[in-house]
């Protein structure tokens, strides 16, 4: 058996409270990632033989790192992912260092033997200290195309948000010359990731979706008290409810979102809300959510169903 030294102990203690305080100390919600293909010969061109997608991979982050950027020259990493769907190196050599100060987790999602389709990733726990979200994918076989989304704020207007969709479309790593699905190799030095956007063979049509969903959240300790003292009845209902407020905060702003994050209602108030009518006119049937804020700054955000 392999002994652990003094020095590999302390970190491996460092780590596990590092881990376990950010885990108690913030909320950390839960969302489902689709990622749905429509690439097709209509729009990006005659297909090449066996079109495919790497895996989606990718990392949720903080906003002191950047696997990649418009602009900027792609990682060794990002190189491999684009050119031939290689994940280890943007892995162990990118996103592994930077785990836990900076990064919560790598991603590692399947990937798509076909061009049409989907790639799930379900159940992904994100902290609230890591809610930038990167992930990227080859377009196979391509020298060095593929489909990114860089630092996606999962908490935009300071809380999750419940639901994202992204249309997304072609990028060039700009670490390969080749102008066609089957170019051969031919690497290119001190290029930039750009858009292919009406660059042959893509149009201007997306060659996919991006559908992130919030599942749930758990709240930190303050906030789980503030949500537990606010009561919804009846729920489900007709647009018609009540919200009792048992705590002593003061609430600051009601809004409420459909499912796609739309807000539907927003109110500014300083008032403690104590069996306290809401109406949502003319709402179609669904799932809403109402999101409270108190003075203190305290969230709570429950799910409202209407009939």
């Amino acid at each position: 058996m392999k002994k652990i030294t003094p020095l590999q102990k302390q970190n491996l203690i460092l780590l596990f409270i590092i881990c376990t305080t950010q885990a108690f100390s913030q909320s950390i919600a839960t969302y489902d990632i689709v990622f749905t293909s429509v690439w097709n010969s209509t729009d990006h061109g005659t297909l090449p033989p066996g079109p495919h997608w790497s895996k989606l991979v990718g990392a949720n982050h903080n906003s002191n790192v950047t696997f990649l950027e418009m602009g900027q020259t792609a990682s060794v990493g990002i190189e491999r992912i684009a050119e031939q769907g290689v994940n280890s190196i943007f892995r162990d050599n990118e996103v592994n260092p930077t785990i836990p100060t900076d990064t919560q987790q790598y991603i590692d999602g399947s990937s798509l033997g076909s061009a049409t389709g989907t790639i799930t990733i379900n159940d992904l726990e994100v902290y609230e200290n890591f809610p930038l979200l990167t992930l990227v994918s080859m377009i196979a076989p391509s020298p060095d195309w593929m489909i990114a989304v860089n630092s996606i704020d999962l908490r935009a207007g300071g809380d999750w948000n419940t639901s994202i969709n992204i249309d997304l479309f072609p990028y060039d790593a700009g670490t390969d010359n080749g102008t066609s699905y089957t170019s051969p190799d031919s690497n290119n030095t001190g290029g930039t990731i750009t858009s292919l956007v009406n660059v042959g063979p893509f149009n201007d049509q997306k060659i996919g979706t991006l559908s992130i969903t919030l599942k749930s959240v758990v709240l930190s300790d303050e906030d789980t008290t503030f949500n537990n003292s606010i009561k919804i009845f009846p729920n489900p209902n007709k647009g018609y409810f009540t919200i009792n407020n048992l705590s002593q905060n003061l609430i600051k702003s009601l809004n409420v979102y459909d499912a796609y994050g739309n807000i539907v209602k927003k109110t500014k108030i300083s008032a403690r809300l104590i069996n306290t009518p809401i109406e949502l006119h003319n709402l179609s049937a669904g799932i809403y959510f109402l999101k409270l804020v108190s003075e203190e700054g305290h969230t709570s955000t429950k799910k409202v169903i209407v009939k």
